[in-house]
């Protein structure tokens, strides 16, 4: 599916150009509006303008297949739920009209001053196809002021048709009735009548100038790139002192951001022009209605909970492509947080204290946008700190408020860092190399106690540092009584002769940066051991950045199953078996603790029948622009279509419940995980009956159980949910993917020189002669199988169900598992006779050579 506009190759194509109503009311020499072009501006935004035309009215813009859907909403954005507004829905803009901010000259279409009130990602929560056509828009929006969901609804009495209602609904961000916006630009400043006052002499910058000229500052222009930043010294304990003003220490890169001649400038603390990097801060930059200015600052993006994440920050920054730039200003937005002004216009501020800095400082950036003010905390900064450390944030900032800025290490900076602690299990170690003694790091285990099964200890990653010579020797002293074979936390975990495994006894404190996005500590340091119950070791919640940042807090956060926005819940989707929609969603959710270890941490593709099984379906790897937040999503690189793709990974019943609800039937897995997307956990044969009893397909199986005891392989069984039956063979992620394809094809081919009569290799079905195919090609980096307990786009409902070795024998039917059957059956077995091809590490290279001594033996 292309990328960036992942509903579109569903919607009807059209033979009019979607921009020619709009390009029809304008003339491109006579309006500095936008026709159509380059834009840096990625899939997913949303802007709202204010427009003072004949009459001042906001107009809100969602991007939908690449062109800006509008409505003009003539008394603003409700933010009360019972505040209905009229959206007149007008002509589609160009992508790069969210951008603009200026006057379109009189007598021109739309006539008026324009600024950009607010920008931002918008995301549907149903499908926007369906909703256009059927007048009701579901969304949320995650702009710089808008946080939220909002309902466009269109009016069935409509003369026009294009008539619409929106609605703020009560669900996502905390809903304040009474909430007002700044009417300022988020990328200027400037308000609608500011804008019109400029042609008649209205200088914004005048007020600043006058400031600075009563300050004394210095008639100097600041050239951005002969500044050397001024820095901290590093101080151990917090201080409080009226003499100083405190700031948070955030967790991102330090720049400089300038306005130079009209042209926006990022330079890194190294000097290095990052502007391309975050164009949503350079248009804001851009937009600045200042000649010269020069910002002191860092740049930031927030995780789910609001708060700077250093590791999404270099993710940012590690883009090249201009494509997954303009993706990324959208989908993790950049904030560039000014703490100090240096330069401004014809005046460097440098000389003049910190505090009237500050106090001139909090006039240039908008009230809300990509460039914010700083704001910082007067005398208490022991007070901050220690609420700094509750929300785990890096720490503070103490500067001295009388203080000049001077470039270099200064005592009048103090950075105060708020490392974190933890206790974690000690549950293995890395054998030393290169001369070190005892071990070379840690392997550190915490309990997850939300996550299911309950009390499940996971692998939370190594710490090396914090050892001398001796503690080395008698932390490995200690650690040799508990030798394992082994490891006692779940997978993903690190593999190889060089980890060794203990019993999980040792308790240690480990000072650590944050968490990483995997689940790993961050720049951990061994503090010392501790004697406590290792089940005492959890893995701490997150705390929102709300009540100190709420500039920083999220809009949204993952719902509860019973939150989700489900649709169409009663729309056959079986309609000879009498199944719905909502029967679908049901099994997913009630079979979701069996299935979910299956997919985690694993690529998943989707087939979606949003009909139902009588109806269109397609298939769909990459995860829309608008898919949630908390559904996880990683981008991997795909041979067969030359690009990178977008994975959903289901990690939860939500996602689970999300993606059903999107029409998903069945759920097509890859082999291995994201942690060692090259290392498989199983090896499988797919036995295809085609035109073939299923006698011989279940003698083949059972065959290859045979096949696999003797040289001491465990094998597991599955229906395909269709008419064949797959064999896993578990590998404990230890061979890659051609050496789990040399293993199948070893297999396939004993088993068919075993029963010739019945199975064969050749793929294509008119060469098999009424024979079982074999296949064995499944096992490759990027091939999918069913995943087991998903249901398929059959009569029936069928599933794909784990199987007990002894059940497969004569009298086995497909049709016996179902989703109506398969809650009671799972409830009989009370296990999953599947479970254990995710935990086991058979003896590989053993079983090889007792293979391929078989196979040059003639069996």
């Amino acid at each position: 599916m292309s990328d960036p506009a992942a509903w579109s190759i569903f919607l009807p194509m059209s033979t009019r150009d979607p921009l020619d109503k709009y390009r029809e009311k304008r003339a491109a020499a006579r309006t500095p509006e936008p026709f159509g072009g380059e834009t840096q501006l990625g899939p997913g935004v949303f802007v709202i303008q204010k427009h003072a035309a004949r009459r001042v009215h906001y107009d809100l813009r969602l991007e939908i297949e690449g062109v800006l859907k509008s409505w003009a909403v003539p008394k603003g954005i409700p933010s009360d739920p019972a505040d209905k507004r009229l959206a007149v829905h007008v002509e589609d803009h160009p992508l790069e009209y969210a951008e603009f901010e200026g006057v379109i000259p009189e007598g021109e279409y739309g006539a008026g001053e324009v600024i950009v009130w607010d920008i931002g990602r918008w995301v549907p929560l149903e499908d926007p196809a369906e909703g256009m056509e059927a007048g009701k828009l579901l969304f949320e929006l995650r702009g710089c002021k808008l946080r939220g969901v909002w309902a466009l609804v269109k009016l069935k009495k409509s003369e026009s048709g294009d008539e619409w209602l929106l609605i703020r609904e009560r669900r996502g961000a905390p809903v304040r009735e009474d909430e007002v916006y700044p009417e300022e630009s988020i990328l200027s400043g400037l308000t609608v009548e500011q804008l019109a006052a400029l042609s008649e002499g209205f200088d914004p910058g005048e007020e600043i100038r006058r400031l600075l000229e009563k300050a004394g500052a210095r008639k100097r222009r600041v050239a951005p790139r002969d500044v050397k930043l001024m820095l901290a010294r590093p101080r151990e304990e917090p201080f409080s002192d009226p003499g100083w003003q405190f700031e948070l220490k955030l967790d991102g890169f330090r720049m400089l951001a300038a306005r130079v001649a009209g042209d926006p400038l990022l330079l890194t603390r190294n000097g290095h022009d990052a502007t391309a990097r975050f164009p949503e801060i350079a248009r804001s930059l851009r937009k600045l209605p200042y000649e010269h200015v020069v910002l002191d600052g860092e740049i930031v993006v927030q995780d789910e909970a609001g708060l700077p994440n250093f590791q999404r920050l270099q993710k940012r920054a590690r883009l090249s492509r201009s494509l997954d730039i303009a993706r990324a200003a959208v989908l993790q937005t950049a904030t560039f947080y000014a703490f100090d002004l240096l330069g401004f216009e014809g005046y460097d501020v440098r000389p003049l204290s910190l505090a009237e800095r500050k106090r001139i400082l909090s006039l240039v950036p908008p009230p809300a946008g990509p460039i914010r003010y700083t704001e910082h905390f007067e005398e208490e900064g022991e007070r901050l700190f220690a609420q700094v450390q509750q929300m785990g944030l890096e720490g503070i900032v103490a500067k001295k408020a009388e203080g000049r800025y001077r470039g270099g290490r200064s005592s009048d900076w103090l950075k105060i860092h708020a490392a974190r602690h933890g206790h974690f299990v000690v549950v293995g170690f890395t054998l030393p190399k290169s001369g070190r003694m005892g071990f070379g790091a840690l392997h550190l285990g915490v309990f997850v106690p939300d996550d299911a099964p309950p009390g499940r200890m996971v692998y939370a990653g190594r710490v090396g540092t914090g050892f001398d010579d001796r503690l080395l020797e008698d932390l490995r002293a200690r650690l040799e009584p508990l030798r394992r074979d082994t490891t006692p936390v779940g997978p993903p975990h690190p593999l190889g002769a060089e980890h060794a495994w203990v019993e999980p006894e040792l308790v240690a404190r480990i000072r650590f940066k944050e968490w990483t996005d995997e689940g790993l500590l961050r720049q951990p340091v061994f503090e010392e051991l501790e004697e406590m119950p290792p089940t005492e070791c959890t893995r701490e919640p997150l705390i929102s950045s709300h009540d100190l940042l709420p500039e920083l807090a999220p809009v949204i956060t993952a719902p509860a199953v019973e939150e989700l926005p489900l649709t169409n819940l009663e729309k056959p989707f079986w309609p000879t078996d009498g199944l719905t929609k909502g029967d679908l969603i049901g099994y997913y959710r009630t079979i979701a603790p069996l299935l979910l270890p299956f997919l985690a941490d694993r690529p998943l593709v989707l087939t979606r029948y949003p009909d139902g099984i009588d109806g269109k379906h397609f298939f769909q790897k990459n995860a829309p622009h608008y898919a949630p937040d908390w559904i996880r999503t990683e981008r991997l690189w795909s041979e067969g279509s030359e690009r990178d793709i977008d994975y959903f990974v289901a990690d939860s019943e939500a996602a689970l419940v999300y993606l059903a609800n999107l029409g998903t039937i069945p759920l097509h897995i890859w082999s291995s995980r994201l942690k060692s997307p090259d290392r498989p956990d199983w090896c499988v044969l797919d036995l295809d009956p085609k035109d073939a009893p299923f006698d011989d397909v279940m003698a083949i199986a059972r065959a290859l159980r045979e096949l696999c005891g003797g040289i001491d392989l465990p094998s597991f069984v599955k229906t395909s949910g269709s008419t064949g039956l797959h064999v896993l063979i578990p590998l404990g992620a230890q061979l890659d993917h051609d050496q789990s394809r040399a293993l199948g094809s070893l297999l396939a081919t004993l088993v068919v020189r075993e029963l010739p009569e019945i199975a064969t290799t050749v793929r294509t079905p008119s060469k098999r002669e009424g024979k079982v195919y074999v296949d064995c090609v499944q096992n490759g980096r990027g091939r999918l199988i069913v995943a087991p307990y998903s249901v398929r786009p059959l009569p029936g409902a069928p599933v794909s169900a784990p199987l007990r070795w002894k059940e497969v024998k004569p009298g086995l039917e497909m049709g016996r598992f179902t989703i109506r059957s398969m809650p009671r059956r799972v409830r009989a077995l009370k296990e999953d006779p599947l479970g254990s091809v995710l935990e086991l590490a058979p003896d590989l290279l053993g079983a090889l050579e007792r293979l391929q001594a078989r196979l040059g033996n003639g069996g």
